[in-house]
């Protein structure tokens, strides 16, 4: 055995125990809500033991086909250099799309409006999550039910309070709750199973597909409920960077499936010998003197779970910002060791507002739950899209075999999907219309920018021209070095026109700074900067970065020194463009749109602060753009 197949081996239980606190939260939770909504939700099944017997076989195989199958065995393969996600698909679909504008163009609609919904599921969890779990106490004692919303809203507030401090301190907590939890979730279907064993025939498949075929109308209703045992399927492919494919496939398939299984068929179990039991059935597993130890644990597993789903908003939006769909926003870092520790005041406040929002809005999980499906199977659906396009386009699969293995999934994800359209009365209609605003700003944003590039191009002046123009002479130089920012490495960036118009000098030594990030996760250090020298004292440099990287510009410009560029930051000065955007009728985007656009490009963050530049060392220069 080699000395890295070893290490990999000594780290693996401990990043399957990390990967049990983070991947696992939202899924792990779902016992709490999830057969109620089944029996007596929207569309509630009567409870029968044929029909407990099918729910329960319909809920066996959605989570070996759509989780286990779909996300943990094939999903994880369709991986951007070890990062999943709908961001990361997305750059992956939409590599070798060049020839296909057209194709390119539902990728990233697609894309960007599965990342939209993943807004959404951020909002959902935290709420319908820790409501479950506290909706205990009326288990415990009827008379607790007036306290239920006030202290659903303290945790959720003390939650996003603490997320600026950061979860470093206490993430080591996140594992060991998470097994305790679903240990105790396994524990207490056991309990039930042994009264009912019969309940195990569900495994087979016959039950379920009976059950639907007897019932079609209430069968094809009832997976709006049963969908809500696989909230949280895209984490597992959303986290796998942090872990890798290994831990989470050993997690899931050694512990997580099994303790849930054996819980909802416990459920199963205790409906048949007791039907009431259905204003509750989670909780009425347990005896009696569980129930507080029980509440208390059930607190901390959706607390978790909220916070998986708010680090992972953080982590979207990053990527949406580095790939250009989002304005630029303040990111702090709140762990010097863990580079994904992450916070972003402005999604943590707007995450804040809309989840207290749904608590006092619904107020009841039952509510809620009809609101969720829609999020969670309108993400599903997204990702089946993009896996096609990147087996059919990417990994060259032959017309039929990518559409026979994309097909039966998308057939399972569009049953989920609609079954839940007659919902959006009901709630569905939160996370679509919360969907729509996010892609919105998404969509306007990137559009925007792209406009705003072309009216830039338009007035810009080649740069090799330019150069060569200045041996001529005339030109006083200054001592020091000069670093302008570039978005167009072949034209004179309008910060250095204006800085001429204005100072009429330039320094010895001018550096243009060209920063791409490309559609990997991470970019190298050996490949982080190409440095070319040219005449009259200009240099270029391109800085490359992943999608999830760090962007720290002064940093990367040391790795220059090796390609013979050497910077003396106490004697450099960094040049920045701020543009003052004016609308007009007529503009290729339509009115509203400009206005919208400029809103956000008028409240975006700094590039000096984005970039991490000193900001003693930094200049901006202004101009006007018509759009």
């Amino acid at each position: 055995m080699s000395q890295n197949t070893e290490s990999q081996d000594q780290h693996l239980a401990p990043l399957t125990l990390a990967a049990l606190g983070v991947v696992y939260g939202d899924i792990g939770t779902s016992p709490l809500y999830a057969v109620k909504e089944v029996f007596a939700g929207h569309h509630p099944v009567p409870i029968t033991p044929d029909n407990v017997i099918g729910i329960l076989s319909v809920l066996f195989w959605a989570l070996m086909i759509v989780v286990t199958l779909k996300y943990v065995t094939f999903m994880m393969r369709a991986n951007n250099k070890g990062e999943g996600g709908t961001m990361a698909i997305m750059a992956l679909a939409l590599r070798n799309s060049e020839n296909s504008p057209r194709r390119r163009q539902i990728v990233i609609v697609l894309g960007l409006f599965g990342a939209a919904l993943f807004f959404g599921d951020g909002v959902i969890t935290p709420a319908i999550s820790v409501l479950s779990a506290v909706e205990g106490l009326k288990v415990i004692a009827p008379s607790f039910d007036q306290f239920i919303i006030p202290i659903t809203l303290t945790v959720l507030i003390a939650l996003f309070l603490i997320q600026r401090h950061g979860t470093s301190s206490i993430g080591f907590l996140f594992g060991p709750v998470m097994l305790l939890w679903f240990s105790c979730l396994a524990i207490m279907g056991v309990l039930n199973i042994v009264d009912h064993p019969a309940v195990l025939k569900a495994i087979s498949p016959y039950y379920g597909l009976n059950f639907l075929v007897e019932h079609p109308l209430m069968g094809y209703l009832s997976l709006g409920a049963v969908v809500l045992v696989l909230t949280g399927a895209e984490a597992l492919y959303a986290d796998m960077g942090h872990f890798g494919q290994k831990p989470i496939q050993i997690a899931w398939i050694g512990f997580v499936l099994p303790a849930l299984l054996l819980n909802y068929f416990g459920q199963g179990a205790l409906l048949l010998a007791n039907p009431e039991a259905i204003d509750n059935p989670f909780y009425r597993l347990a005896p009696g003197w569980a129930l507080y130890p029980l509440l208390i644990l059930a607190t901390m597993a959706t607390v978790i779970a909220s916070q998986a789903v708010i680090s992972g908003a953080y982590s979207v939006t990053v990527q949406a910002i580095q790939l250009g769909y989002a304005p630029r926003l303040e990111v702090q870092h709140t762990s010097d060791k863990q580079i994904g520790q992450i916070y972003l005041p402005t999604v943590n406040w707007l995450l804040w507002g809309a989840v207290i929002a749904l608590v006092i809005g619904f107020g009841s999980s039952t509510r809620l739950a009809s609101a969720y499906g829609i999020a969670v199977t309108g993400t599903m659906l997204i990702d089946n899209v993009l896996a096609f396009v990147v087996t059919r386009w990417l990994w060259a699969w032959g017309p039929w075999r990518a559409v026979l293995g994309a097909l039966p999934f998308f057939l399972i994800d569009i049953a989920f999907f609609t079954s839940n359209l007659g919902k959006i009365k009901a709630g569905g209609w939160f996370p679509l219309v919360f969907g729509i605003m996010m892609f919105t700003l998404l969509m306007t944003w990137k559009r925007g920018r792209s406009l705003l590039h072309q009216r830039l191009a338009q007035e810009a002046i080649e740069l090799e021209p330019f150069i060569t123009s200045l041996g001529y002479g005339g030109m006083t130089r200054v001592a020091g070095t000069a670093v302008f920012l570039n978005a167009n490495p072949n034209g004179v960036p309008h910060a250095m026109l204006h800085s001429l118009k204005h100072y009429k000098t330039l320094h010895e030594q001018v550096v243009l700074v060209s920063v791409n990030v490309l559609d990997v996760p991470y970019v190298g250090d050996a490949g982080r900067v190409v440095v070319g020298k040219m005449t009259s004292g200009f240099w270029r440099v391109k800085v490359f970065y992943g999608f999830k990287d760090e962007i720290d510009l002064p940093q990367a410009l040391e790795w220059c020194a090796e390609q013979g560029l050497v910077l003396d930051m106490m004697d450099t000065s960094f040049f920045l463009g701020r543009e003052t955007l004016i609308p007009r009728l007529g503009s290729e985007m339509p009115f509203w749109q400009e206005k919208l656009f400029i809103a956000l490009f008028r409240n975006a963050g700094s590039a000096a602060s984005f970039f991490k530049l000193p900001p003693n060392r930094v200049i901006e220069l202004g101009t006007q753009i018509v759009l």
